[in-house]
């Protein structure tokens, strides 16, 4: 089954709506299920992210799939940009992560906007490097999107994307299938109370382009020397391409 096949809900509607509910919905659980999910891990590969585009020292970002800020954040202090601008679909993720910029005073320098990546609001070409952090798979149009986000940005820019994997070895992916179609819906539904949120989770990773076809999704797109980075034996891709 295609990625933008699989809802959060039902098979009924657009991808885009149900997936907005969800992330309303888990809000308040997100951050501590991130964390309990990746063990922490998740931190390192933000760090990673960014390090990777800030040697072009971007002055403007846009974060989009932004959630509840914790990229936008990590991007603006570790590449010194001027602003950040980070969009979602839920009002729920970004009341979060308005409250987590102004608990740190960043308010000046990164902003929140509900938006859609199918449809940015943005003119052509204004943003040094766009980021996507474990979103894209939420996507109701993956090529599209990369098309909007490939719009956006200023020539040379960089696009840098994280999104969470299968992995390859076989030993490994027993392990991983039995923690991500099991424990992970368990301990989801514990704490947010949407179970149906944390099935579609792994089904959606599990259908997600990896690796060599997410670049070529990329290339299609418009987008120059994209390659893929698997990180913590498989479960996590980095994703690098660049609007020439």
């Amino acid at each position: 089954m295609k990625i933008e096949e699989i809802k959060p809900y039902d098979d009924t509607g657009h991808k885009a709506e149900q997936v907005r509910q969800m992330f309303d919905s888990i809000a308040p659980a997100y951050d501590f299920m991130n964390r309990a999910m990746t063990l922490g891990i998740d931190r390192w590969w933000r760090k990673v992210a960014v390090r990777r585009i800030s040697d072009a020292r971007p002055q403007s970002v846009l974060d989009v799939a932004t959630g509840t800020g914790d990229f936008a954040i990590r991007v603006l202090r570790d590449t010194k940009a001027l602003h950040v601008t980070g969009i979602d679909l839920s009002e729920g993720m970004l009341a979060v992560a308005r409250d987590k910029v102004k608990n740190a005073g960043l308010q000046e320098k990164i902003t929140f906007a509900r938006a859609d990546c199918l449809a940015l609001p943005f003119n052509d070409n204004s943003f040094d490097a766009v980021t996507v952090a474990f979103g894209v798979r939420n996507f109701e149009d993956i090529a599209r999107g990369y098309r909007e986000m490939l719009r956006v940005l200023r020539p040379g820019g960089q696009l840098c994307v994280l999104e969470l994997s299968v992995p390859q070895n076989r030993f490994i992916r027993f392990f991983y299938n039995i923690y991500a179609m099991h424990v992970i819906p368990t301990l989801g539904s514990l704490k947010s109370g949407d179970r149906n949120a944390y099935r579609y989770l792994p089904l959606s990773i599990a259908a997600v382009p990896q690796g060599e076809h997410m670049c070529e999704i990329m290339r299609q797109a418009g987008f120059s020397h994209a390659t893929a980075r698997a990180m913590t034996l498989g479960v996590c891709s980095l994703y690098l391409a660049t609007k020439d």
